[in-house]
């Protein structure tokens, strides 16, 4: 048993002499529970994320319209957008074409255009229009469900307006007028209440529309089970008084009152949306994996006693280091056209007719990575604290950047923090090509991001190989 114990203490000791293993095993951990508090606005003071930002085009004259812009102001989960900014910072209402192009240039995804026939001339209803660029399959369903719910809960008043339109339409104002003020008398001689108020109601398309939604009042007397549905008797086999209507029958009803016309402006020619979407940002992920790792055996050259024999030939350090980063190009590039490759094998995911633009943001992608590999080199005493770093900060850019889910939800500081990652750069490059199908021309302004990020990066780290011990 004393052999055990003496056993047991010597590898605890070299567990806590070894400051790398220690670092991965309790500081990560913790610095990432840390940060993904922050992510996901866990914090009780954190400031709640920004919201996804939708655009609203308003061409309504309707009082209720204006009642949903201002539900819609009101949505936490949403960031509205209702003006445009013209090149003389003046603002001005927006148009379907500004968020036609805006969609397009991936200033914002999703649009909801609320048009001047709001409430149609000729027909019981109302009419609107939703477009969407959902290269997020995240980000998609909590627009969708969040407009939803804002939308349906005012629908009531806008076909409270629509009624009171069609009333006015074939009996005309004066006949209108004389017909609400007959049901307030009516209703006031009969039932009580104030004559004025029910008739203020009825001019105002208030005719109870609003209350279909609410929760019904716990002391509210049930439903007697002995009363029949006119409506069900009346369908073909309705032969027990308590058959209920289908589902799919009330959607059909309620989907021709409320039309709301979709268009996906981008994205559309997709074959396989989802593989699209991610396989992006898992194959920048792993590429930093790679390269930080292949970075990392300059330890083991020096320790092997290469660069001794390397430096004593017409060889300088910087050649080594210039030559260690173009193999991390390389090697990265390999490893992004292997993945999409793959994509393409098991998913479908569409690369060759988009194969230039890859090419370029793939290559563009991989320098950035390299140089990060050089510069956790750099910056590491030894190949285990290297290798700690680089999955610290790996993982970290990866949950930061949107490679796992999008950074819409997250905190706006975040947002902001997200943009000085490779991870951010490299997924925004790759979807603008596989999901938005845009040229090389189009991604030029991510391929330049990337490509600066790498120049300073790898300025960096040539500075601090200068510094260090790793030629001595």
């Amino acid at each position: 048993m004393s052999q055990v114990l003496i056993l047991l203490r010597k590898g605890l000791l070299t567990f806590w002499r070894a400051k790398a293993a220690v670092t991965i095993t309790f500081l990560v951990p913790i610095v990432l529970i840390y940060l993904f508090g922050h992510v996901f606005g866990l914090y009780r003071n954190a400031p709640p994320p920004a919201g996804i930002k939708l655009a609203v085009v308003n061409l309504s004259p309707e009082p209720a319209a204006g009642k949903l812009v201002e539900a819609l102001q009101a949505e936490k989960g949403l960031q509205l957008i209702t003006e445009h900014k013209n090149a003389d910072s003046t603002r001005r209402p927006l148009t379907e074409a500004d968020v036609r192009a805006a969609i397009k240039d991936n200033d914002y995804h999703f649009a909801l255009i609320l048009p001047a026939d709001l409430l149609p001339e000729n027909a019981f209803g109302v009419r609107m229009k939703f477009l969407s660029d959902p290269r997020n399959q995240i980000e998609a369903q909590m627009v969708d469900g969040l407009l939803q719910k804002t939308v349906f809960s005012h629908v009531p008043d806008l076909l409270g307006e629509s009624l009171q339109r069609q009333a006015r339409r074939f009996l005309g104002s004066p006949r209108l007028q004389s017909f609400n003020r007959t049901i307030a008398d009516t209703v006031a001689d009969h039932f009580g209440g104030d004559r004025e108020k029910i008739f203020a109601r009825l001019n105002s398309a208030d005719f109870g529309f609003s209350a279909l939604g609410q929760t019904p009042s716990p002391t509210a007397k049930p439903i007697d089970p002995s009363l029949r549905r006119l409506d069900l008797d009346a369908r073909p086999g309705a032969a027990t008084a308590d058959a209920k209507p289908t589902a799919s029958a009330a959607t059909d009803i309620f989907s021709r009152i409320v039309k709301i016309e979709t268009e996906q402006v981008t994205g559309k020619q997709v074959s396989n949306p989802m593989a699209a979407r991610t396989v992006g940002g898992y194959a920048i992920m792993f590429l930093l994996f790679a390269v930080s790792a292949s970075a990392t055996t300059l330890f083991e050259e020096k320790n092997t006693g290469i660069f001794q024999r390397l430096l004593s030939s017409p060889v300088r350090p910087s050649h080594i280091l210039w030559a260690r980063f173009l193999f991390g190009v390389i090697l990265g590039l390999a490893q992004i056209s292997a993945m999409f490759l793959a994509g393409h094998v098991f998913f479908g995911l569409e690369i060759f007719q988009h194969v230039g633009a890859l090419l370029a943001v793939g290559l563009s992608a991989a320098a950035a990575c390299s140089a990060f590999g050089m510069l956790v080199t750099a910056i590491s005493p030894s190949p285990a604290a290297a290798g700690g770093i680089a999955t610290f900060v790996v993982i970290s850019m990866s949950a930061v950047g949107g490679a796992w889910f999008p950074t819409s939800i997250m905190p706006e500081y975040i947002q902001k923090l997200s943009k000085c990652t490779i991870v951010y750069w490299a997924v925004e490059g790759f979807t603008d090509v596989l999901w938005a199908g845009q040229s090389l021309i189009e991604v030029l302004p991510r391929i330049g991001v990337l490509l600066a990020i790498a120049a300073a990066v790898m300025a960096v780290a040539l500075w601090r190989f200068n510094k260090g011990t790793l030629f001595d």
